[in-house]
Parts: C-alpha cells; sequence; structure tokens
C-alpha cells in the first residue's frame, strides 16, 4: 500500500468513516475515493462531501482528490401499509409549495409551468390549492370541465390543455366563487381523484400546486405520489421565512425524505419604470438567499415586483408566455436552475418514496417501488 493511501486511510480512521469506504485507488498524487451513504436526503449527501473535501485539503494537501458519493438506503418492510402508488407516464412530479400564503406560490408555478413547456418539455399542472384553487383563473380557462375517456376500459379525467400545459383544478368541478368548505379528509379524496383519476399521457413534468403552510393535503401527496423534489417560494421578510424553515423542515423529515429543489425569493424588490437603476427592498434585502445558505438548500434565484406579472395573470396569460421580456427571462433562468438541481437529485440519490400510513406507527418509509 502506498503511502498516500496509508495517510487517506488513516485519516478516514480518524474522521470515524473508514466504514462507509467502497473503494480507493491512488493513482501518483490523485485518490479517487468512493464512499457510501446510508442517507437519501441530498443535503446530508453534500455535508459528507464538504466534511471530507475540507479534511483532505487541511491533512493532506498534497493529494488531489476524486470524491464520489454513492447511496445505499436499506430496504425496510412495514406492517399495515396504505400504499400509494406511481402515475403512469409521468417522469418528474415537483411540488411547489409555500410556508405561508400571499407569497406569489400559485404564480411562480403557472409561470414555471409555461417556462417548461417553452423549454421543449412535455408539462402537467396540478392546482392542489383544494380551498383556494386559481390556475382557471390564470390560464384562462374558468368555465371549463375536463371530459371523460375510456383508458384500458376504465372511465378517466382528462386535463384541460391551456398553452400546452395540461390542467386539473378543483376549480373546472364548482362555482370559482363558491368556498369549499370541506374537512380534510374530504379534501384528500377529492386530491386523490385528481391524481389517480386523470389521463395524464405522458409527461415530463408534473407540477402539483400546493396550498400555503404544512398540513393534510401536503400529507395526503406524499403518501399517494412519490415526490421528485419540492420547490419553496417566498418573500424575504422575517415573518415569511420563519415559515419556509417549516416547509423545508417538512420535506426533510425522515418519514417523507423529499428533496428541496430549491428556494425561490418572489417580490424581492421593485424598480420604477421610470427609474431603472433603482432598487427599492420593500420586503427587506436577500432573506430568502441568505436563509438557503444556512439551511444548505439550493437558491434559485429572485423575482422583483413587476406589474406586468400581476397584470399578465389577471388576464389568463401567464408573464412567461412573452418573449425576451424583463418577467419572462427571470421564469426562465429560475426554471433552467430548478431543472439543473432536478439533474443532480436524479444523479446523486435514489428514486423518492412515496410515505405511507400504517395503522398503528404513523408515518413509515417502506421499500421502493
Amino acid at each position: 500500500m502506498s503511502s498516500l493511501k496509508n495517510k487517506a486511510v488513516n485519516l478516514l480512521e480518524e474522521l470515524g468513516l473508514e466504514k462507509w469506504m467502497k473503494n480507493m485507488q491512488v493513482m501518483g498524487n490523485e485518490i479517487i475515493l468512493d464512499m457510501v451513504s446510508h442517507s437519501p436526503t441530498m443535503h446530508e449527501r453534500k455535508r459528507l462531501e464538504q466534511a471530507l473535501k475540507a479534511a483532505f485539503a487541511d491533512q493532506l494537501p498534497e493529494a488531489k482528490l476524486k470524491l464520489n458519493i454513492l447511496v445505499d438506503v436499506p430496504e425496510k418492510e412495514v406492517p399495515n401499509q396504505l400504499r400509494g402508488k406511481e402515475i403512469p407516464g409521468v417522469k418528474n412530479i415537483i411540488a411547489i409549495a409555500s410556508g405561508k400564503g400571499g407569497v406569489g406560490k400559485s404564480t411562480v408555478a403557472a409561470n414555471m409551468a409555461i417556462s417548461l413547456q417553452k423549454m421543449g418539455f412535455k408539462v402537467g399542472l396540478l392546482d392542489a390549492d383544494i380551498y383556494g384553487p386559481s390556475m382557471p383563473t390564470m390560464f384562462d380557462v374558468e368555465g371549463a370541465q375536463p371530459y371523460s375517456v375510456k383508458v384500458n376500459g376504465k372511465s378517466m379525467m382528462e386535463p384541460i390543455e391551456s398553452y400546452g400545459v395540461k390542467l386539473l383544478s378543483i376549480g373546472f368541478f364548482g362555482n370559482m366563487d363558491q368556498a369549499v368548505v370541506w374537512r380534510g379528509p374530504m379534501a384528500s379524496k377529492a386530491l386523490q381523484q385528481l391524481i389517480h383519476d386523470a389521463h395524464w399521457g405522458e409527461l415530463d413534468f408534473l407540477l402539483l400546486d400546493l396550498p400555503p403552510g404544512t398540513g393534510d393535503i401536503h400529507l395526503s401527496i406524499v403518501q399517494q405520489v412519490p415526490v421528485t423534489g419540492a420547490v419553496i417560494v417566498s418573500t424575504p421578510q422575517h415573518v415569511a421565512l420563519a415559515d419556509v424553515r417549516k416547509g423545508v423542515a417538512m420535506f426533510q423529515m425522515d418519514a417523507i425524505q423529499v428533496p428541496v429543489l430549491g428556494v425561490v425569493e418572489n417580490m424581492a424588490y421593485f424598480t420604477p419604470a421610470e427609474l431603472p437603476n433603482n432598487k427599492y427592498y420593500i420586503f427587506g434585502q436577500g432573506g430568502a438567499k441568505d436563509l438557503t445558505e444556512k439551511l444548505d438548500v439550493p437558491f434559485l434565484g429572485e423575482i422583483p415586483l413587476i406589474q406586468s406579472i400581476r397584470e399578465a395573470a389577471d388576464v389568463g396569460r401567464p408573464a412567461a408566455l412573452q418573449e425576451d421580456t424583463q418577467a419572462s427571462r427571470i421564469y426562465e433562468t429560475i426554471t433552467q436552475n430548478m431543472v439543473a438541481s432536478l439533474v443532480e437529485r436524479n444523479e446523486t440519490i435514489p428514486p423518492t418514496e412515496i410515505v405511507r400510513i400504517t395503522t398503528m406507527a404513523g408515518c413509515s418509509t417502506p421499500k421502493k417501488f
């Protein structure tokens, strides 16, 4: 064994990580190190990567480290499972969430769906905000009603298509002016029908516009489908950021383990048209970006207060449809950052497991589908 390899093995032993080493090759001053992580979460993998790189840089500065971290999560058998199921033909399911209401989550979800469609992806959008559906308005399809189609002998709902995006919303099945006053189980049942009784076809992305906060609907989602990742939308002020922490923590719970693909800071600043070089930070400056660094999750970008974004949503034509405007470029960049984060997530950690509620033990994470 070479002297450099001996030093590397000793360093891993000092760090208590020798059992995590799968393979090590030394060629000259280059060390190719394969490590195994037993946690599927992206932030845990990054922490291990940062710790190893820092230790090698400090203790073995002469070595050039090439680090590969593999994920090995043991399968678990859990009795009395209430099993969810995948959506046939859907490759990636992305939850768009927010810690509190009024931060522009639905507007971000609508424009992200349009941006993905313009990038050439096949996209669906499920308005899972049961108590405040807004997608029929934002996509100019108020009053539309999905029709029934036969798929393999079973009657299923055909989503409404607008601007190349397939849509389903509870708003299609009632009066938009009428309040939805449902208890949790009824809302969860309605959501289950929207997800599994719909003929989504082949989709690269299905975006889920979740209700604000954390509650029954969020748990129902992770029970019913394998959510690939989550995007959290916030504004910069302290009150909103406090709830972002809770939203991130919910997705990172041991029983859920949905990777957070990043945080979007909405209403980041205001620039008046007559003073294009001025930025007024009405709700505070850089709060979401600072928080992502503390929580070790990606920052996808910031969206300023732009009047045309609001006007576009009100008339049912999302701002991302515009060509080469400030708003469309911002949404395109944020969407590209989300896709980049998703690619890293899919390359480094296993598919998300469906959370199943057991009759006795609450949340659990059983074997992969």
